[in-house]
C-alpha cells in the first residue's frame, strides 16, 4: 500500500509540473505577466431564444416566429370556429326555436319575478307568465292579419294606378324614357328583390319547409321557454359544475353578468320598439293612411332588428303613403319616419340602453350582415344580442381576479364553545 500511495503521488507531481511549464511557455517574451485589463474579451455566446430548441431555430427572426406563432393559432380557431358553425346549421331546426326561447326567457323573466314577491309557486308563475304573452301575440297577429286583409283590394288598386303613374311620369318627365326602358327597369328592380328576399328568407323557410318542422319549432320554443324561466338558474349551475373547480366562479360571474346583459337588451329593445310604433302610428292615423296598425307592427317587429329593420319599416309605411296619398303625403311620412329614428338614435337608444350593452354601431352593421347571410332573419335577429352577450361575456372572463397576498391573515368567527 505504500508502494501505491508512493506511485500516485509521483504521478500528481509530474502533472502539476507539466501544467507550470506550458504555463510558463505561453508566457510573453517580456518576461511579464498577462495584463487582465487588456486582454481581449471572450466571444459572445451563439443567440439562443428561450422559446427555441436549437441553434437552427435562433436563425429565423423573432418577429418572424412571433408571425408564425398566431398564424398556426389562428387556423386552429377557424377551424374550430367553422366546424361549430357546420354543426349549427345541421342542427338548426332545434337551434334556432332555441335562440328564440333565450330571448323570450329574457323578455318574460322579470314577470316571473314580480309574482315569485307575491309568493307565487314558481311552476305556476311561469305557466301564468307563458300563458299571458302567447294570449297578447295571438291577439296582436289576429288584430293585424284581419286589418291587412280587410284592406288589400283597395291597396292593391291604389298600387297599380301608383305603378302606372310612375310609368307616365319616367315617359313625359325629364328622363324621356322609351317603353322599352321602363319594362326593362321594372323587371330588373322586380329581380332584384326576388333575389335578395329569397337570399334572406332561404334559411328561415329552410328549417321550417314542412308543417312536422313548424309544430316541432313552436312546440320546442313554448318547452324550452318554460323551462329556461322556471329552472334557467338550476340549468346553468350544473352546467358551470362541468367544469374545472378554479374556472367555476368566473363561469359562473360571467353567466350571470351575460344573462343580465341579454335581459336589459331585450327589455330597452320592446321599449324603444313599442315607442317607435306608436310615434310613426300616430303620424299614420293623423295622415289617414291606410293599415296604420298593421304598418305600427311592422315598425316594432322591425325594430328588433337594430338599424337596418327600422329603416326597412318606416319605407314601407313611406310606400304606402306614397301609393295612397301622392308624394307630399309621403315626404310628410318620411319626415315623421326621419324624426322618430333620430329621437330613437339619439335619445332613446343611449338612455334606455346604458352602458350595459353598449355595442358599436360598426359591430352592430357587420353583425347583422353576417347574420343574415348565415342563417337569413333568424340570424339577423339574434346577431346583436349575441355579440352583446359574447362581448359581457369575454369581458368578464378577461377579468383579473383580485389576488391575496401570501401574508394574509384570514380572519373568521370564533368556534363555538363545546
Amino acid at each position: 500500500m505504500q508502494r501505491v500511495r508512493d506511485n500516485l503521488r509521483r504521478a500528481y507531481d509530474t502533472g502539476r509540473e507539466s501544467v507550470r511549464q506550458a504555463r510558463t511557455d505561453e508566457t510573453p517574451a517580456t518576461g511579464s505577466e498577462p495584463d487582465d485589463e487588456f486582454a481581449p474579451p471572450p466571444p459572445d455566446p451563439e443567440p439562443v431564444h428561450g422559446s427555441t430548441n436549437s441553434l437552427d431555430d435562433a436563425e429565423v427572426p423573432h418577429s418572424l416566429r412571433i408571425a408564425a406563432a398566431w398564424s398556426w393559432r389562428l387556423i386552429v380557431v377557424g377551424v374550430v370556429g367553422w366546424a361549430l358553425l357546420h354543426f349549427i346549421g345541421i342542427v338548426s331546426i332545434v337551434v334556432v326555436p332555441l335562440a328564440i326561447a333565450m330571448l323570450l326567457s329574457a323578455l318574460l323573466a322579470p314577470a316571473v319575478s314580480w309574482l315569485l314577491k307575491l309568493h307565487v309557486p314558481r311552476s305556476l308563475a311561469t305557466f301564468l307568465v307563458l300563458i299571458c304573452g302567447l294570449a297578447a301575440v295571438a291577439g296582436t297577429l289576429t288584430l293585424v292579419i284581419s286589418q291587412f286583409i280587410d284592406g288589400v283590394p283597395e291597396l292593391t288598386q291604389k298600387t297599380s294606378d301608383g305603378v302606372r303613374q310612375i310609368q307616365d311620369w319616367a315617359r313625359t318627365g325629364p328622363l324621356h324614357l322609351s317603353d322599352a326602358q321602363v319594362n326593362n327597369a321594372i323587371n330588373t328592380a322586380q329581380d332584384w328583390v326576388n333575389t335578395h328576399t329569397s337570399q334572406l328568407t332561404s334559411t328561415g323557410i329552410a328549417t321550417a319547409a314542412t308543417l312536422f318542422e313548424v309544430v316541432t319549432g313552436m312546440l320546442l320554443v313554448l318547452f324550452s321557454t318554460f323551462f329556461f324561466l322556471r329552472d334557467g338558474r338550476k340549468i346553468w349551475r350544473f352546467v358551470v359544475r362541468l367544469f374545472p373547480v378554479n374556472a367555476r366562479w368566473s363561469l359562473a360571474d360571467a353567466g350571470d353578468a351575460s344573462w343580465a346583459t341579454l335581459t336589459a337588451y331585450v327589455r330597452a329593445t320592446v321599449l324603444v320598439a313599442f315607442i317607435d310604433a306608436v310615434g310613426i302610428g300616430t303620424a299614420l292615423v293623423i295622415l289617414n293612411i291606410p293599415f296604420p296598425f298593421p304598418l305600427a307592427a311592422l315598425v316594432f317587429l322591425g325594430a328588433f332588428i337594430p338599424i337596418v329593420g327600422a329603416s326597412v319599416s318606416g319605407a314601407v309605411a313611406v310606400l304606402v303613403a306614397l301609393v295612397d296619398q301622392g308624394w307630399v303625403i309621403a315626404l310628410i311620412v318620411l319626415g315623421a319616419v326621419i324624426l322618430v329614428q333620430q329621437v330613437e338614435g339619439h335619445v332613446l337608444q343611449p338612455l334606455i340602453m346604458g352602458r350595459a350593452v353598449a355595442v358599436h354601431p360598426l359591430v352592430v352593421i357587420i353583425g347583422i350582415a353576417c347574420g343574415a347571410t348565415l342563417a337569413g332573419i333568424i340570424g339577423a335577429l339574434v346577431a346583436v344580442p349575441l355579440i352583446a352577450v359574447l362581448n359581457t361575456g369575454i369581458r368578464r372572463l378577461s377579468r383579473r381576479r383580485p389576488e391575496v397576498p401570501a401574508d394574509a391573515v384570514v380572519v373568521g368567527s370564533p368556534l363555538p364553545e363545546a
